[in-house]
């Protein structure tokens, strides 16, 4: 991890144990804005990403009858799922190419990195759980903790599906864009593997073939 990340981890590690700060929100915010900023800076992940996930997990948020809490934090994830990145060496963020078995195992590292600066930020600790768990699949195959089915967070399961749908119709270093018909093919296909079966049949059914822009 980098000297600068190290010191945004320090600077909000010192912060959670000052408590005459805990008042001042704005002192968190300032770290929040600084730690997007080097996300969408150094990754493939762009702020226009960010926007469109609110958007679709506000969406399926509300067909699955999220609370008002539950949607707040499912909007943070959408902007912030990815913040462990920060950690990773840009070489292998931003590689055109298929990655190393050694660059794939430090890929891997970033929901970890991204839970561990979450717990350092107190507005971000309702979501580190959900940042830890963004990449477990339903099967039990994904990382970092080999969670399976309704152990995952209903909340990661949510931001996993959305999140996939929208990289698979965007354009990436390494691929062009997917058709929207191809992104839901490819959805179904994972269902029950990689994806909540559920939650992926409502998105398809509920948001995806009800929106005209996807």
């Amino acid at each position: 991890m980098n000297e600068d990340i190290e010191q945004i981890i320090k600077i909000a590690e010192d912060f959670m144990y000052k408590r005459k700060l805990l008042e001042h929100k704005s002192s968190y915010s300032v770290i929040i804005t600084s730690i997007k900023a080097t996300m969408f800076e150094r990754s493939q992940d762009t702020e226009e990403h960010a926007k469109r996930l609110i958007a679709l997990t506000k969406e399926i948020g509300m067909k699955l009858n999220l609370s008002q809490i539950e949607l707040d934090e499912l909007e943070l994830l959408a902007t912030l799922h990815d913040i462990g990145k920060v950690g990773i060496d840009d070489k292998i963020l931003n590689k055109p190419g298929k990655m190393t078995g050694d660059e794939w195992i430090e890929m891997k590292k970033h929901p970890e990195i991204g839970y561990r600066i979450a717990m350092s930020v107190p507005e971000l600790v309702p979501i580190a759980e959900y940042i830890l768990s963004h990449h477990e699949h339903w099967d039990g195959n994904g990382y970092p903790q080999g969670l399976k089915g309704q152990e995952i967070p209903l909340i990661s399961r949510v931001l996993t599906i959305v999140d996939a749908y929208d990289a698979m119709i965007q354009d990436r270093i390494y691929r062009k864009a997917m058709t929207k018909e191809a992104a839901i093919a490819e959805i179904m296909k994972n269902a029950g593997t990689q994806f909540d079966p559920n939650i992926a049949k409502i998105f398809i059914e509920n948001v995806v073939n009800m929106r005209k822009d996807s």
